[in-house]
């Protein structure tokens, strides 16, 4: 989801410089503000005790992220940690929820926005229990694909391997040997290790 940057400024949001590999948030924080990238990458993940991180989304320039905890006053769910160096803007969650009573169509915006990563999710806990790792992937690259290109033709997925891999439980061996066998039938491109579908 987005809103326009002059619009957050002028309700009071004020914009922080995040290193990569940095913390916005942690697992089980309070839910206080309302996050939005203006520059850089976020993901949001969860570990377990060995350390092995499952990525629940990427997020990216001009994205929302961490957002349904602030109407249901409950705790992060998952962190949120940037991929690069990243400015976010923050507003404080009653601001937000204010702003949102006075610009109806930014709700009905929101609201949409929440639907349709509902439904991303409930397909993607589909493709979890899907033992076919090609089909993981391509389901995978498909959602990627309708929520960040309107363009025809090949999409540059801008995940590295391993990204790929903890999105979908899978190992990143299995990943990188699934994606050459989707080259070989024309299923995807990968030029100079950059992954196109």
């Amino acid at each position: 989801m987005h809103i326009e940057v002059d619009l957050l400024i002028a309700w009071g949001a004020v914009a922080r410089k995040y290193s990569k590999s940095e913390f916005v948030f942690y697992e089980n924080d309070p839910c206080k503000y309302y996050y939005q990238i203006l520059d850089g990458r976020v993901k949001m993940c969860c570990y377990n005790e060995d350390g092995k991180v499952f990525i629940q989304g990427m997020f990216e320039s001009g994205e929302s992220f961490g957002e349904p905890p602030l109407f249901i006053s409950l705790p992060y769910p998952a962190c949120a940690v940037t991929e690069s160096v990243s400015v976010i803007y923050r507003l404080p969650k009653e601001t937000f929820v204010r702003l949102l009573e006075e610009y109806p169509a930014l709700k009905m915006q929101f609201l949409t926005g929440f639907a349709r990563r509902i439904y991303d999710k409930s397909a993607r806990n589909k493709d979890i229990v899907n033992a076919h790792p090609d089909q993981k992937i391509r389901s995978f690259l498909d959602n990627y694909k309708l929520n960040h290109s309107s363009k025809p033709g090949k999409t540059f997925i801008p995940m590295t391997r391993q990204q790929i891999a903890d999105s979908l439980g899978l190992r990143v061996e299995t990943v990188i040997r699934t994606l050459l066998k989707m080259e070989e039938k024309g299923v995807v491109e990968i030029i100079k290790h950059k992954l196109y579908y």
